[in-house]
């Protein structure tokens, strides 16, 4: 039976001071996201893009199919990442996501239901530690097995840059957070196991502006552009995609090498798996 972790850590700090460290982060999140978008002045160029898509535009896209496109987009871009060719690489991202969803979601229920839930057992402390093993078997999985393997260009297998906080801090907090739960009650390894799983979590909400948490909002509403200028011809301003069937296109100078060229040319370099993952 799975419990609620918060309940039992009650006794030894008030329901309000966790409360108030769930308060904070999401204000950290929040300000790290406008930092982020402010600084590299992400949403300055995303309108302004959008704008000359619009301008080029060879035809109006109507309301009812910008709803249509926003649907697809979420169906295919945000809820299930059809954009990850490789499905092991889709499988971890989803893992990964959902898993961290349903664990900030169920910490913040448990944590703010305190202290009228007391040391209950139900719902949420299962969702809470499911998601944390989604994390971990997710993310695990990238580090460990998909990402690049960094001897192949040069460097040690240890080698940690910036951009690896992200998932190095999610990794530590959805870990140390099961370990707590696991030794809570315990003495010196439930209280390691804490402290780990505190400071993590701070790294992993104070590091925003370092990590690609941004990303995650821009990530749709950059999908739903991108099919919005499909819709409407401008292609966010690339050439038409040739058509090799059309004579215009197929005498092309560019096009010359690819003339007698079978319209299907296999599988490329997808005919082998790559090494050097």
């Amino acid at each position: 039976m799975f419990s609620n972790p918060f309940a039992a850590l009650s006794a030894t700090f008030p329901p309000e001071l966790m409360q108030a460290y769930v308060v904070l982060m999401i204000i950290a999140v929040v300000g790290g996201v406008v930092f982020d978008v402010l600084h590299k002045r992400s949403a300055q160029y995303f309108f302004e893009n959008a704008k000359k898509a619009q301008d080029a535009g060879k035809r109006q896209v109507s309301g009812g199919e910008k709803v249509s496109i926003a649907a697809k987009t979420l169906a295919e871009d945000v809820l299930t990442s059809a954009e990850f060719c490789n499905p092991k690489r889709r499988v971890a991202h989803l893992l990964g996501m959902y898993g961290f969803i349903f664990f900030v979601i169920a910490s913040a229920i448990m944590v703010f239901s305190l202290p009228a839930s007391g040391s209950s057992s139900g719902f949420w402390p299962f969702v809470w530690h499911v998601g944390a093993l989604m994390v971990c078997v997710g993310g695990s999985w990238f580090w460990f097995f998909i990402r690049v393997d960094v001897a192949s260009e040069g460097n040690p297998w240890h080698r940690i840059v910036r951009a690896d906080l992200f998932i190095l801090s999610l990794l530590a907090t959805a870990t140390s957070a099961l370990l707590w739960s696991l030794f809570q009650g315990t003495g010196f390894l439930g209280g390691l196991f804490l402290l780990v799983f505190i400071i993590s979590s701070t790294v992993l909400f104070c590091g925003v502006i370092w990590s690609k948490f941004a990303h995650m909002f821009f990530k749709p509403a950059a999908a739903f552009q991108k099919r919005v200028a499909v819709a409407d011809g401008s292609l966010d301003n690339l050439p038409e995609p040739a058509d090799r069937t059309n004579p215009a296109d197929r005498d092309r100078h560019s096009m010359e090498l690819l003339r007698d060229a079978p319209l299907n040319m296999g599988l490329g370099i997808k005919r082998e798996q790559p090494h050097h993952y």
